[in-house]
């Protein structure tokens, strides 16, 4: 017998049943849910409860009612992001692979720049980077957008020896992103490795991300290689949990 309960009120713990079922995929985009009566006699709650946990989900866009129609499950699945497809530089003329990759969903990307400065970054980036206890390193933060909405809250670093004097240091957004000019500058990412964690959001992101309630981000911390494995670099990306999953392919050697 498990020794830790659910303690959170009931509408909660539906409302995460629901959304574990329209997250996997078994409630698919524009599907009719069950009726109230039909709801309220599978989980055994009072109606109040239910219109709860719907009230939930509806706040954070996975349902939504339909005038005399009832209650369906958004359109738009939740979307996987494959990490790996945005870090090669983009091909020439092209924009940076965030907004290429979206318009092959069919989505319009963009970027909103929040903060480009030279700063004292945190402890682990100085340590990745090889930097001294007082080194710094050049900010560039930013949120990704799809469709005008928050997608992710991105803070990238980078060595100040390298970015000093470069458009890593200017606000405006670099043609073709921050690969492309790497690449032109004579360092061009040959490696990443991810970090993935799930984790409460702080406000900071709750803000950015204009979140609809108190659910989990997705949490990646990443550290991009050039030639010799040198970090050029460190980057925490933070997506919204209920909207997005990540996906990666790897081969088996």
């Amino acid at each position: 017998m498990a020794k830790h309960e659910d303690s959170r009120p009931i509408g909660e713990r539906i409302a995460a049943n629901v959304r574990a079922l329209i997250m996997s995929g078994e409630w698919e985009p524009g599907w009719k849910i069950p009726s109230t009566e039909d709801l309220i006699a599978e989980h055994g709650a009072s109606n109040v409860t239910i219109q709860r946990a719907l009230g939930i989900l509806k706040a954070e866009g996975l349902l939504e009612g339909r005038a005399g129609s009832g209650v369906f499950v958004r359109e738009r699945a939740p979307q996987t992001i494959q990490p790996a497809s945005f870090m090669a530089p983009s091909d020439p003329g092209q924009p940076y692979r965030w907004v290429s990759e979206a318009a092959k969903r069919q989505q319009r990307g963009g970027n909103r720049i929040i903060q480009v400065a030279e700063v004292m970054p945190p402890k682990r980036v100085r340590e990745i980077l090889g930097l001294p206890g007082d080194g710094t390193a050049v900010l560039r933060s930013r949120v990704g957008l799809l469709d005008d909405e928050p997608a992710e809250l991105v803070d990238s670093y980078y060595p100040a020896d390298l970015a000093r004097g470069t458009r890593l240091t200017d606000r405006r957004k670099i043609p073709g992103g921050s690969p492309t000019l790497l690449a032109e500058m004579g360092f061009p990412p040959r490696e990443q490795e991810d970090e993935v964690a799930a984790r409460p959001a702080t406000s900071r992101e709750y803000v950015h991300l204009e979140l609809p309630s108190d659910i989990p981000v997705i949490e990646v911390f990443r550290v991009v290689y050039s030639d010799d494995r040198r970090p050029i670099e460190v980057t925490t990306l933070v997506k919204p949990a209920h909207l997005f999953k990540m996906g990666y392919h790897l081969p088996v050697h």
